[in-house]
């Protein structure tokens, strides 16, 4: 007896096989041809805005299960203020700056006593703009929603510009001082 003739089976028009290794690039292609980020920030750009700080990751390798939890958290908060009456923009933005980065580097076969202070950190920031496409790819496929094509990058002069200007602006007002030891 053939029981596949016995079963109910509803027609469908999903394949039997969910080919996602085709699909995928299919699908991100169509999320960035329809520009979500963009409609919705048209949509609500006379609203108040809520603005999330969002602390950036570094830019120092593959994306882990800590960096995906902590943006899709993030990304579900300024969505759902977004459907609930805010402009709720979101800028994404990378650290590039500090040990994170100069110990990926070497950890890339990278011998740092052989190279000039100015070499090293050449190669720190080429490696760092490489690893922020990385991670702006891995993002975007895990549906993150942003205004990636203009991220803030701390190795960026005007973001190093301002920050020694808001330095500056604490130091007038003697927020800066030195004492026995840091505090942040």
């Amino acid at each position: 007896m053939d029981y596949k003739a016995t079963l109910f089976m509803p027609n469908t028009k999903f394949p039997m096989r969910g080919n996602l290794p085709n699909k995928e690039p299919e699908m991100q292609a169509r999320w960035a041809e329809m520009d979500i980020y963009g409609k919705v920030q048209e949509r609500t750009k006379d609203r108040p805005f809520f603005i999330l700080h969002d602390g950036p990751p570094y830019a120092n390798g593959d994306l882990h299960m800590g960096h995906a939890l902590n943006k899709v958290l993030k990304d579900m908060i300024v969505r759902f203020k977004s459907m609930t009456g805010y402009n709720a923009p979101y800028v994404p933005g990378w650290d590039t700056h500090g040990l994170p980065i100069e110990q990926a580097l070497v950890n890339t076969g990278v011998k740092r006593e052989e190279h000039s202070i100015a070499e090293f950190r050449k190669m720190c920031e080429e490696y760092a703009l490489k690893q922020i496409d990385n991670q702006r790819t891995q993002f975007k496929r895990i549906g993150v929603r942003g205004d990636w094509d203009n991220p803030y990058i701390t190795l960026k002069p005007e973001f190093e510009a301002r920050q020694v200007e808001v330095f500056g602006e604490m130091a007038k007002k003697g927020y800066i001082y030195k004492g026995l030891r840091p505090v942040y």
